[in-house]
């Protein structure tokens, strides 16, 4: 069982940057990791659940959001609001039958489906283009 610890990933920058999500709560099962940028409404975070449902099936589920905030000025007050976000929400399903081999391959397979070496994934993704 690993530890609730903190979780660095790298962007995809020109000189990819190094982004540290620390351990910040864990609420029935649910995980959370934030990377604090000075302000809470800005703080990117990362959530990962493990349930096992009523049909006994495992449902694994990482999330990321990444807020960006701007400084809103009324009245003279200045306060930060959250301008947009870019989240991703992946849910993985495995069969209580599963091997461990099977569960890997199929993260495996998804995390290398990512890739900027995968094109047509990529350029829909990141580019917003569909595929003709």
């Amino acid at each position: 069982m690993p530890a609730f610890a903190t979780i660095t990933v790298n962007d995809r920058e020109a000189t990819p940057v190094a982004h540290s999500f620390t351990p910040r709560m864990e609420n029935a099962g649910t995980f959370e990791w934030r990377e604090s940028n000075g302000v809470p409404i800005g703080d990117g975070k990362f959530t990962l659940s493990l349930r096992q449902n009523e049909n006994g099936n495992y449902k694994a589920r990482i999330r990321l959001e990444m807020p960006v905030v701007v400084n809103e000025t009324i009245n003279g007050v200045t306060v930060p609001k959250v301008e947009r976000m870019s989240m991703a929400d992946v849910m993985f399903t495995f069969s209580e039958r599963s091997t461990t081999q099977e569960r890997k391959n199929t993260v495996g397979l998804l995390a290398n489906a990512l890739a900027a070496s995968q094109a047509q994934i990529n350029s829909v993704l990141t580019d917003l283009e569909n595929i003709y």
